[in-house]
């Protein structure tokens, strides 16, 4: 593919997904940033909004195969990861995959079961395999994991620990539709199915070639030094108690480098670490008790952080 025809296919695949999920192309555009970039994402949101729908979607628009996982109480990690069940015929074991074995898996209200099960799908992001009976099998190279999370002060449900936070690349929430797109959803009720009727924009194949090309993308010293001193903020304020971490700051130029791709260019600039900062980096800190007696929440720190350092000026070469 030529590189124009790579950008073509990443924004018809963008504006498939939103033909079935209405007014949501800002999420849509993270969430293949995400992809491209080879991470996973975290979405905190109430029920109904629409988010099994749109993984159904993306997961259609590139024909990938689609899991989804509802978290409960008493779900087990053998639950996730697949069981060897033995087969009296041949006096063997044989393993009996679970949904963690496909292409895109949303982990629906990650957060309502037992850290041991919730480790189980960390060990499955963080080295993408899965271990049964002591022996490790891989998953498919295209492995994408959307979470969906309870906001914590609901009952029944158990905080992420920061390891596994550190694990997604992004941290987002759809929110409420607006007025406008309600009514269009409304009016899109007794019409066709559009996920069904719809076929694929892109293939797997696709999708990781595409992410091949995610990683040339450019980024000169000075993008990647406008990266450092954002990450090194978080280390130095007097708010927060866990700055962002090593993996943070390469998550963030993956995510640079993506997003760059997604805006249609072959190189960085500073407003897509400004654009995709947030998203990356809010999940990764820890705020110190004080901070809630101010009134300062993660976001609001790291607008502040961005705001007040300053913004490097493009390279030459890198906008040629």
């Amino acid at each position: 593919m030529k590189n124009k025809a790579e950008h073509q296919l990443i924004t018809e695949m963008i504006d498939h997904v939103e033909t079935v999920v209405i007014g949501k192309r800002k999420v849509i555009k993270l969430i293949t940033v995400a992809l491209l970039a080879g991470g996973h994402v975290l979405i905190e949101d109430i029920p109904g909004v629409g988010k099994t729908l749109l993984v159904r979607a993306i997961a259609q628009s590139i024909g990938a195969e689609f899991k989804r996982i509802q978290f409960t109480p008493d779900l087990l990690p053998s639950d996730l990861t697949g069981v060897s069940i033995y087969n009296q015929k041949n006096a063997r074991f044989e393993f009996r995959p679970g949904p963690l074995m496909g292409n895109l898996i949303l982990a629906d209200e990650i957060n309502r079961t037992s850290p041991k099960t919730q480790s189980a799908l960390l060990e499955a992001m963080a080295e993408q395999r899965i271990t049964v009976d002591g022996i490790s099998r891989a998953l498919p190279e295209l492995f994408f994991v959307m979470a969906t999370q309870n906001p914590v002060e609901y009952e029944g449900t158990y905080v992420l620990p920061e390891a596994q936070l550190d694990r997604f690349l992004l941290k987002l929430s759809m929110g409420y539709p607006t007025r406008e797109d309600e009514l269009a959803i409304m009016n899109q009720i007794n019409g066709p199915d559009l996920l069904s009727d719809s076929g694929a924009v892109l293939t797997v194949d696709d999708v990781l070639r595409l992410r091949r090309r995610v990683q040339s993308v450019y980024v000169s010293d000075s993008v990647k030094n406008y990266i450092l001193d954002i990450i090194t903020a978080t280390r130095k304020h007097p708010m927060i108690d866990l700055g962002v971490s090593p993996r943070g700051t390469l998550g963030l130029l993956k995510a640079v480098q993506a997003l760059a791709f997604v805006e249609q260019r072959d190189f960085a600039i500073p407003d897509d670490v400004k654009t995709i900062a947030p998203y990356v980096i809010c999940h990764r800190m820890v705020m110190k008790q004080e901070a809630s007696y101010a009134n300062l929440t993660a976001a609001g720190v790291i607008r502040e952080i961005i705001h007040h350092i300053k913004v490097p000026v493009p390279d030459r070469e890198s906008i040629q």
